[in-house]
């Protein structure tokens, strides 16, 4: 259905990126990568280290890297981090694929992160309070996305998982009928030039 054309998951941290993708690389026989844990492979130290020793904005420039390196692969399924949708030259390389954005209430996201000390934006702050800002800094790019997914609290991640497929499924079933309507368009009213 998607003719080897990845998939990129988008969302704030704790969503559920990485379990959704890695689920639905397997239903789809895609390969997944997690840009997260790509650069730790990669530099060989944790998001954590990188932040404090380096910044966020190193960080982000690494994500970039990433990003442009993986995004021309095609058959994957890729977990990006949650502030990659801020850097614009990040939507280039995004959109060379189906781009999902996982949505999950502020609440839920602070009932999975409470006991997380591994997010650095999220250390020695109020979570509630960060969640909240983080969301409302990103709302606006992470709704560029292709597919907007809002996940319940009682889903499952199988069950989270069957709905991207759905609606990856029925997001290239509508582009194929508007490529007929075009192509049905242009049969029917051919370009004339006029000199």
């Amino acid at each position: 259905m998607l003719n080897g054309v990845s998939v990129f998951l988008i969302g704030m941290m704790g969503v559920g990126k990485t379990t959704i993708g890695q689920l639905l690389a397997k239903q789809l026989d895609y390969e997944f990568l997690d840009v997260d844990q790509f650069i730790e492979q990669a530099t060989g130290q944790t998001v954590s280290a990188i932040f404090a020793e380096s910044g966020e904005a190193i960080f982000r420039q690494l994500e970039t890297a990433t990003l442009a390196q993986v995004s021309a692969r095609l058959r994957r399924v890729v977990a990006t981090g949650g502030g990659i949708v801020l850097a614009q030259e990040n939507w280039s390389y995004l959109k060379h694929g189906v781009i999902v954005w996982l949505d999950v209430p502020i609440e839920q996201l602070r009932e999975r992160l409470s006991q997380d000390t591994t997010r650095p934006l999220l250390q020695n702050q109020d979570l509630t309070a960060r969640l909240t800002q983080l969301a409302d800094e990103r709302r606006s790019r992470y709704a560029q996305a292709d597919i907007h997914i809002q996940v319940m609290p009682d889903e499952t991640p199988e069950q989270v998982t069957a709905r991207v497929i759905a609606a990856i499924a029925q997001a290239c079933e509508q582009k194929r009928q508007i490529d007929q309507s075009v192509q049905r368009l242009n049969q029917e009213m051919p370009f004339h030039m006029n000199s």
